[in-house]
């Protein structure tokens, strides 16, 4: 038989450069995450400071077990990663999302992506601007264009470790904006001119950035208080140019609201929910929740699982996600304690409490409201 090793050489070239694109062999390669139809997640953002001060996770039969096998075990299929742009230590930073990131991708779970776009909390008490765009507070064009390259920046690495996402929050709990005051909209002196324009010009420039690494990942907008009438929220801002493929939304049924029992707060929230899919025709996702498991565990269980229940009912509700459940034993982040660092981060100059809805007990074993997952 003859050789034709000009013909070898074009084959491989063609090889190379059609179909999918070549693997690097430096890239620990990652399968395929499908998207639940249903997801049942967790925010476990503080876990990698937990795993740094020696907390320890358990499986059912009291065995030392990553965090991912032990959530897995508990039913959870989806993962939330909060991230802030230059946060005290490095936690919830690039590096540490998209280490966190990889190993929930691993594990076979599905990905959701929280920009914060602060260096800190963001939620409807606080959107602090970062410190290195601070500069650019009073310029919206120049505010956009940071989203846009913060955006890209985060999702292009999870792109060169091999993580797609499933959804992408743009902005956090933002109600009143986000990167105040530049896509503030009101104040106690009432709406800021022009202010759900500007808003939904930064909302589109992480829509377009997450859109351009990630064609098919479907962008959401956030706001708190899922039992609220938010339909006016998102009217507006479509109305103003915002774009989003879905709504993600918080309740804490046993939190920050005057509902005479967490049970009413519930049927509020899922009644919201309904109407919202009715009017917009998108999927929603309660992308937090959070239970008082200090005060009565079986009481939060219940709490939990009638809402997770009936969430799963709707057609268009694709998920819940716990808040932070991997935290145990009145465990903190180290900032809490720090009163000039919470002061830099959110304006603040107090110590801040341990987070009383963690899900685990002590030990580190899932605790009985984790079996709303199951």
């Amino acid at each position: 038989m003859k050789h034709f090793p000009h013909l070898l050489i074009l084959a491989s070239v063609i090889l190379s450069c059609g179909g999918n694109d070549p693997v690097d062999p430096g890239i620990d390669t990652i399968p395929p995450v499908a998207t639940p139809s249903f997801a049942k997640g967790a925010d476990i953002s503080w876990v990698s400071e937990m795993e740094k001060d020696g907390k320890t996770f358990r499986i059912s039969d009291g065995k030392t077990a990553d965090i991912f096998d032990v959530l897995k075990e508990t039913g959870v299929n989806a993962i939330r990663l909060r991230v802030w742009v230059n946060p005290y230590n490095g936690w919830s930073g690039k590096d540490d999302v998209v280490k966190l990131a990889t190993r929930a991708a691993k594990a076979g779970m599905a990905l959701m992506v929280d920009f914060h776009y602060s260096d800190f909390f963001a939620d409807p008490n606080r959107q602090r601007i970062p410190a290195a765009w601070e500069a650019d507070k009073d310029d919206l064009t120049k505010m956009a264009k940071h989203v846009s390259e913060h955006t890209t920046e985060l999702l292009k690495a999870l792109k060169d470790a091999g993580v797609t996402p499933a959804w992408v929050q743009v902005g956090n709990e933002t109600r009143n904006g986000m990167l105040w005051p530049a896509g503030q909209l009101w104040t106690t002196s009432g709406d800021i001119p022009n202010g759900r324009v500007h808003f939904a010009q930064l909302l589109n420039a992480g829509y377009d950035a997450a859109k351009a690494v990630f064609p098919n990942v479907m962008v959401l907008a956030h706001v708190d208080n899922a039992y609220d009438d938010n339909a006016w929220w998102f009217e507006q801002i479509k109305t103003a140019g915002g774009k989003f493929d879905g709504i993600a939304l918080s309740h804490y049924p046993q939190a920050y609201n005057s509902f005479s029992s967490p049970e009413a707060c519930n049927r509020q929230a899922i009644a919201r929910i309904k109407a919202l899919i009715t009017q917009f025709n998108v999927p929603v996702i309660v992308s937090e929740i959070g239970v008082k498991t200090n005060a009565n565990e079986a009481m939060a269980a219940k709490v939990l699982s009638e809402f997770m229940a009936e969430a799963k009912t709707i057609d268009k509700c694709k998920g819940v996600f716990y808040w932070e459940p991997e935290v145990y034993d009145g465990w903190k982040p180290g900032i809490y304690s720090l009163p000039d660092q919470i002061y830099k981060y959110a304006g603040e100059r107090t110590t801040w409490g341990a987070y009383d809805m963690g899900a685990f007990v002590s030990g580190g074993k899932a605790s009985s409201v984790m079996n709303a997952f199951k």
